[in-house]
């Protein structure tokens, strides 16, 4: 019995791999580090064998040799990269010169794109490389602070601030007497901008703590955008080549709902649901990965820099003004993550103000999927930026010492360990991305085929056939319409188009802008307005979404959030008029499209 009990105790002991002999079957070791979690010793190798030795020897010495050399090696490969580079361009010259002999330099396609691609680059690089690195804080030191410096001293002089003012709004005002002399109907957007502004003035909560600097200046860069991209030519051109660019590069994704979805529902059918929404995934990847690089913060940052430079505003407002123009109103306010509990009710309001009034660019492939123009809508994004930063703070004054006022603001880093991480991640974000936009609209559409039923059979019962959402909501924002610009007979329509936006969502009133574009009952100058007045996300849902996620992040501010929700909402609705009101303003006839 003895001898067949250490017999089986043997050999449970080599199943099991002895704990002290090296060559047992397991490797020991199995510590606990404290946590319950099992911590495995690494095995020891030795290299035996003669090439086994030799590719470790020549392993370290290149790292040895990389880590030793790494300046010396990354000046070789960027000068080669460079010369690579300019040999292509070289070649693709020779081609065009030779063999191509166009008439013409298109700088939006062929080599033309290429040469505009080249500045681009360089300009940076010189400008980062060279002269921010080595004149950079001399200029800030000796120049750019003396200009701070001297007009932050005007601005404290009543008389300056009001000469400078009322000569802004005379220069406006003579270059509109000139520009609408052959389209007078044009000024009427210029009264709806002026009601918009009047009834911002109001409501505001605090009508004597208005900074006026902060929101003029806002106004004016909002006029300036609308000149460079809606009334100059070579503007509007540039924004047209740059929105088709991104239709384009949007259109890459189609490649990939066509493969999985198959080429009758992507290509020939164009289900929405199958040949546009998909295009959100490949959006949503390429955000993330450039999250991840920390290209997109640094973008958002600086241009938020120049905002604040010319506003007076705080950071925060100003990278959450310009982030909101390329990111959702949620993925946003990562950019400020850290500072969201700190946030006064001006700032908050300026935060989600400047949410409801953009639309991130993740979802632009869907409006276009509908019809809308990408130039006017990339255009509509870019001059709601700084007229969040105008009409919010009308609306809602800073009366509180602001702990966001200084330039401490660091860029926000992805938690994602690898490129393809990111890319994964932001792939897989998509999908609730999609199936909240499939979701929203099944039950919305659901709903107003609903309503439209209830009210048709109560129309019909009193001898109203037509009796329902659309000719409620176009009889409300008849006198919205008519200020902004829209010819009086096509008020109705885009007032129905204003309605079901604000009491549904953007994708219902752009799929019936759609539907009415086709059908031929929008003019080129409505189709303008609805299109400016719709790129925004005032809708119920879209405000649940942010005050949730903003509740999240900072639970404290869950009081203020419930108090300037619907003032917030409002502003945002109105930013979107002001932007639809300049570019019916400023857009001549015969050059919409």
């Amino acid at each position: 019995m003895e001898d067949a009990r250490k017999s089986d105790k043997s050999e449970q002991h080599l199943e099991m791999g002895d704990v002290n002999k090296p060559n047992g079957i397991l490797k020991p070791s199995q510590e606990s580090n404290g946590n319950g979690a099992l911590v495995f010793e690494d095995l020891e190798h030795q290299p035996s064998s003669w090439l086994d030795k030799t590719l470790s020897k020549s392993q370290a010495s290149t790292g040895h040799f990389i880590t030793k050399y790494r300046v010396m090696l990354k000046v070789a490969f960027l000068v080669l990269l460079n010369l690579g580079a300019w040999a292509f361009f070289i070649a693709c010259y020779v081609h065009y010169s030779n063999e191509l002999q166009s008439p013409g330099l298109e700088l939006c396609d062929g080599f033309g794109s290429l040469i505009a691609l080249f500045s681009i680059i360089y300009f940076f690089l010189i400008y980062f490389l060279i002269i921010k690195r080595f004149f950079g804080k001399w200029f800030e030191r000796r120049i750019w602070s003396k200009v701070e410096a001297f007009l932050s001293f005007l601005w404290q002089f009543g008389w300056f601030r009001w000469v400078f003012s009322i000569g802004l709004l005379a220069g406006i005002g003579v270059f509109l007497y000139f520009d609408t002399q052959g389209s007078p109907e044009r000024l009427i957007s210029l009264l709806g901008l002026g009601i918009l502004l009047l009834l911002g003035f109001v409501f505001s909560s605090s009508p004597g703590r208005i900074k006026w600097r902060t929101v003029i200046t806002g106004l004016l860069i909002q006029f300036v955008f609308g000149l460079l991209f809606i009334r100059w030519d070579s503007g509007r051109l540039a924004l047209q080549c740059f929105s088709d660019k991104v239709a384009t590069f949007l259109s890459y994704g189609i490649d990939g709902a066509n493969f999985t979805f198959g080429h009758l529902l992507v290509r020939e059918e164009q289900v929405f649901a199958f040949s546009t929404l998909p295009v959100i995934f490949f959006f949503s990847m390429l955000v993330e990965v450039l999250f991840f690089w920390g290209a997109l913060q640094w973008f958002c940052l600086k241009l938020g820099q120049l905002l604040r430079t010319a506003t007076g505003t705080t950071v925060c407002e100003s990278v959450i003004a310009v982030g909101n123009v390329f990111l959702g109103n949620t993925e946003s306010l990562l950019l400020i993550k850290p500072y969201l509990p700190i946030l006064t009710p001006s700032e908050l309001h300026v935060l989600m103000g400047s949410g409801f009034a953009t639309v991130s660019g993740t979802i632009l492939a869907a409006y276009i999927g509908f019809g809308a123009s990408p130039a006017h809508l990339v255009t509509a994004s870019v001059m709601s930026a700084p007229a969040a930063i105008c009409y919010c703070k009308l609306l809602m004054p800073e009366t509180k010492r602001s702990l966001t006022a200084v330039d401490n603001i660091q860029p926000v880093t992805s938690s994602d360990q690898s490129v393809l991480a990111a890319a994964t991640r932001g792939a897989t974000n998509g999908i609730a991305l999609v199936l909240n936009i499939i979701a929203n609209l099944v039950a919305f559409i659901s709903f107003i085929a609903f309503i439209n039923g209830v009210l048709g059979y109560c129309g019909s019962l009193l001898g109203y056939e037509g009796f329902n959402l659309e000719w409620m909501f176009g009889k409300f924002f008849i006198p919205l319409c008519w200020v902004m610009g829209v010819p009086w007979e096509e008020c109705e329509n885009v007032g129905a188009l204003i309605g079901l936006k604000t009491v549904v969502n953007e994708f219902v009133a752009y799929q019936r802008m759609g539907e009415m574009k086709d059908q031929g009952l929008l003019s080129p100058r409505s189709e303008l307005i609805a299109t400016y007045s719709l790129c925004g996300f005032t809708n119920p849902a879209s405000a649940a979404i942010m005050i949730g996620a903003i509740s999240a992040m900072a639970p404290d501010q869950r009081e203020p959030l419930s108090s300037l929700a619907v003032r917030a909402f409002f502003a945002g609705c109105g930013i979107c008029f002001m932007t639809a009101c300049i570019a019916g303003l400023l857009m001549p006839e015969g050059s919409f499209g």
